[in-house]
Formats: C-alpha cells, structure tokens, sequence
C-alpha cells in the first residue's frame, strides 16, 4: 500500500476572482451622469433622487451633483445626487 496519495489530483485552485464590491464615490464627491456609485450584492444601498438602479443591483448616477448619503424610512441607506452641498 502507499503511504501518500498518488501525483495527479489535488483539492486546491479552485477560489474564484474578487468582485471589486462595495462603494467607489464616496459622500461629498463631485459627480457627472454615468458613473457608478456602489456595486453590491442586494440592496444593501437603495437609491434616492438622480441615483439609478442596474439589474445587478449597481447603483449609477443619473445627472450632474454631488453624492449624499443618508437613512431614510425603517434605517434603510440611500444613496442620492443634490445640486449643491
């Protein structure tokens, strides 16, 4: 009998990439339409005035500001886009 397993199999390189979540413009920054604001899993952000949402729960800017966050209604987070600061 051996005394350790035979070459050719293993258990390990099987970890998937990163995702790069989480959020890329912070509060107070200056933003123009398009960008991406949080990427996440769920709606752990929800969006709020000028924010939009992606099918993969990608929260975008709508139009020209400067990013907010804040809580809303049952401690639910939003994200939202105000003209001035």
């Amino acid at each position: 009998m051996a005394t350790s397993k035979s070459g050719g199999s293993t258990s390990n390189g099987r970890e998937s990439h990163s995702k790069r979540l989480g959020a890329k413009i912070f509060d107070g920054h200056k933003v123009t339409g398009g960008e991406i604001i949080v990427r996440q899993r769920g709606t752990k952000f929800h969006p709020g005035k000028n924010v939009g949402i992606g099918s993969d729960d990608t929260l975008f800017v709508k139009s020209e500001g400067f990013i907010k966050y804040h809580f809303g209604r049952g401690g639910r987070r939003y994200v939202s886009v105000v003209q001035n600061i």
